[in-house]
């Protein structure tokens, strides 16, 4: 009976392990930042003020991130969770955009100028989030970001309040241009990560539209440019996590820059650049990543998560230029 117990016991621990990570292998479904600002407002008493939305949109992306089913995981050491590394891999990617919005809002949207002081409570928030994402031990990686969202909800409650004029948010062309340079360096650098799962000879383009432009060290006129087929996986989740925090931001902002997309006649084109980014949440109907050749018989989802990624990409430069331009 005992030499029974000692077989079965470790089978049931490795099948409930299976069953835990099948359940906690999974990615939140998309929110509405805008229901969920009034739901806020309603709750906390802000008023619909300029920069609402957007604030509130972050402090809800990174509530999902470490509240969704599993909780956070990229610093689990134990199992089920140490064998999961899809979910981690999302979690970076909507936490790289958390870090770009919040340092972008605590030096240009919430700055009139670049000789006026930053906000205190975004100035607190900003280096938290940049905390070490994968730190288990005291103090904790949950920790930091949680006081990052509490420095967020003060500042959320500032700027609502007409008695504190010190808490701002300015919705200008130039910040939304500033923000949408490094969304398009994200997203460039994803492009080209997922367009390299097949493997490509490419011209070295470094130094091109500058004759008196130089480099560390010499680089090679041809570069052959891989991801490896253990990271092609990686990366195809880190950009699923990257464009589901997008989506939400480009959507509260819609609401915060209203009135500068519509002078600009660029609403159109703004909502064009989310419906790309929409395409990249669909649902992935595979027991892995496929990686197959350009045109061979099997998918390759990393090309084209790709061309959702470029697509976007390149709308994001028109409307660049026609917000400093148009």
């Amino acid at each position: 009976m005992k030499r029974k117990l000692w077989i079965i016991t470790p089978v049931a621990l490795v099948i409930i392990c299976l069953g835990m990570m099948f359940w906690f292998n999974d990615e939140p479904d998309l929110f509405d930042p805008v229901e969920f600002a009034k739901q806020h407002a309603g709750v906390h008493g802000h008023a619909d003020v300029t920069g609402t939305t957007t604030t509130s949109a972050l402090l809800e992306v990174v509530n999902v991130m470490l509240n969704k089913r599993g909780g956070y995981m990229s610093n689990d050491i134990m199992p089920p969770w140490v064998f999961l590394d899809n979910v981690p891999n999302w979690e970076f990617g909507a936490l790289t955009q958390v870090r770009d919005l919040a340092r972008v809002m605590r030096n240009d949207f919430s700055r009139s100028q670049t000789q006026s002081s930053e906000d205190p409570d975004l100035s607190q928030a900003d280096p938290l989030f940049h905390y070490s994402s994968d730190r288990w031990f005291p103090p904790d990686t949950e920790g930091r970001y949680e006081k990052g969202m509490e420095s967020l909800e003060s500042y959320l409650t500032r700027l609502a309040d007409p008695a504190l004029p010190n808490a701002q948010f300015y919705a200008r062309a130039d910040n939304l241009v500033a923000w949408l340079g490094l969304v398009e360096k994200r997203l460039g650098s994803l492009s080209q990560r997922l367009s390299a799962s097949v493997g490509q000879e490419r011209l070295n383009t470094d130094l091109s539209g500058d004759t008196a432009a130089t480099q560390s060290t010499a680089a090679p006129g041809e570069v052959d440019v891989k991801t490896s087929w253990f990271e092609i996986d990686d990366v195809f989740y880190e950009t699923r996590g990257s464009t589901w925090a997008l989506i939400h931001f480009l959507q509260a902002m819609e609401v915060d820059f209203y009135d500068v997309l519509r002078k600009k006649n660029a609403l159109i084109s703004y909502r064009q650049i989310i419906r790309e980014l929409e395409s990249t949440q669909e649902p992935l109907h595979a027991p892995m990543v496929l990686n197959g050749d350009q045109f061979g018989a099997f998918a390759n989802h990393s090309l084209v998560m790709a061309n959702y990624i470029s697509r976007a990409n390149a709308a994001i430069m028109d409307l660049r230029f026609l917000l400093t331009q148009g």
